[in-house]
């Protein structure tokens, strides 16, 4: 596997798709007002950075990261290919986004994913990169479909 990370390119079919399956996949694990996750319009807000994580040609896995406050940012639209699962492709695109964010000072990163079964792998793979339990961030509210972390930067 030779992975890379690249700036998404938001006129990339392969893109679209492999978001628009990170939608669908969550859909239905809870009701709207309590999904988070953004679309390709969403994304391309000038506060969020947006990568793609490649084995050669093959889209593996997104990123991205969206501004809270000065010094905090939100980890947002991780995903890494169902069928790539397990290989080490979320390790390396969470290592990507601490280094970026490291980079430009930011200090505190947090995220927002699901309290259901299905996220449970996700939570387990944030707690085993640092990613402690936290309160709703930034404009979220208590909910009882979320679940909040954050790992600190700061050394």
């Amino acid at each position: 596997m030779q992975l890379r990370m690249e700036r998404a390119d938001f006129d990339d079919p392969r893109f679209a798709a492999f978001l628009q399956a990170h939608l669908d996949e969550t859909e239905p694990t809870a009701p709207v007002e309590s999904r988070h996750a953004l679309d390709l319009t969403d994304l391309r807000a000038t506060h969020i950075r947006v990568w793609v994580a490649l084995d050669g040609d093959d889209l593996v896995g997104s990123c991205a990261l969206a501004g809270v406050e000065e010094g905090h940012e939100e980890l947002k639209s991780m995903r890494t290919d169902p069928a790539r699962r397990g290989q080490g492709v979320g390790t390396y695109v969470l290592e990507h986004l601490v280094e970026d964010a490291r980079s430009r000072g930011v200090t505190r990163v947090s995220l927002e994913t699901g309290s259901m079964e299905f996220f449970a792998p996700a939570r387990s793979f944030y707690a085993r990169a640092g990613f402690v339990p936290c309160g709703p961030f930034g404009a979220y509210v208590e909910d009882p479909y979320s679940v909040f972390m954050t790992r600190s930067l700061v050394s």
